[in-house]
This record gives C-alpha cells, sequence and structure tokens, in this order.
C-alpha cells in the first residue's frame, strides 16, 4: 500500500519550505527537513533512507534543474497513514522526455575504482513507493512516499 491515500487533510499535518539552489542552502534546508517531527516519527532505517532521498532529489535540482543557475526548491511534507509523500517543485530544466530516469544501477567492473554516479535515482527508486513526475508550465514536480518502515 502507497502514500496515495493520506489522512484526513483537515489532520495531516503538513510542512513547507523553500530552499534557494545552493549546495550550501541544500544542506541547511535538508538538515531541517530531517529535524522536522513527520521525519522523526519514521523508523530509524527510513529516516537513513529519507536522508538519502532527499539529499539526492535536491542535489540533483541544483546540479541538473538549475545547472549553477539561481532558483528555488519547494519542498513539502504531508503526515499520512503509512508514511510522508513529499512534493518537490522548482523552476529548473525539465527532465529529459519529461520522464524520471530509469536509475539501473551502471556497468561495475569489479577490478576497478566505482563510478561516480549513476547510483541516485536507483537509490531514490528502491527507497520510496508512489514515484511520480510532472512538467507544470515552467516547473518540474516530483512526488513520492517515504514510508514508515524502511522494508520497502
Amino acid at each position: 500500500m502507497g502514500c496515495r491515500k493520506l489522512a484526513d487533510p483537515v489532520e495531516a499535518r503538513i510542512l513547507r519550505t523553500t530552499i534557494a539552489s545552493d549546495p550550501f542552502a541544500v544542506r541547511e534546508g535538508l538538515a531541517a527537513l530531517l529535524r522536522s517531527p513527520m521525519i522523526h516519527e519514521l523508523s530509524e532505517g527510513a529516516r537513513g533512507g529519507a536522508e538519502i532521498v532527499l539529499a539526492e532529489v535536491l542535489n540533483n535540482i541544483v546540479e541538473h534543474g538549475y545547472a549553477g543557475e539561481a532558483g528555488d526548491i519547494t519542498v513539502t511534507l504531508r503526515s499520512g497513514p503509512v508514511g510522508v509523500l513529499v512534493e518537490v517543485e522548482d523552476q529548473g530544466k525539465a527532465f529529459p522526455r519529461e520522464e524520471l530516469p530509469e536509475g539501473r544501477l551502471p556497468d561495475i567492473d569489479p577490478d576497478k575504482d566505482l563510478p561516480e554516479g549513476g547510483f541516485g535515482w536507483y537509490l531514490i527508486r528502491t527507497l520510496v513507493r508512489d514515484l511520480s513526475y510532472r512538467r507544470i508550465g515552467a516547473g518540474n514536480q516530483v512526488r513520492f512516499c517515504l514510508p514508515r518502515e524502511d522494508n520497502v
């Protein structure tokens, strides 16, 4: 069961924050999100997964969506019965073909060092439920559920 069915909107707790598309601002914003009561209600393993996912999504927006340009990232957390619904919005570049990356692991040669990138979307897809992306006008919206327990 995913996060699509949330608690009654009147009862649901919501946290919305805006973070500048700057690596230092993302670090501070991520720390603030991880201190939120909604994230603290997740199991210990799920909180670790939440940190990985939020860091990957936010850093991808800075690096690829805005690609060094100034802009804002709005993150909304909504508490629900099976997890935390996360909505991330920005005005950066669209994903290629307006689709999320597949998230396949890169080929790994055991005789060489691990590749620098290619693990992010695999980790995101592994750790969340109900992942979706929409291009809305000139903006991007990524939504996903951080499950309460770490056994996705």
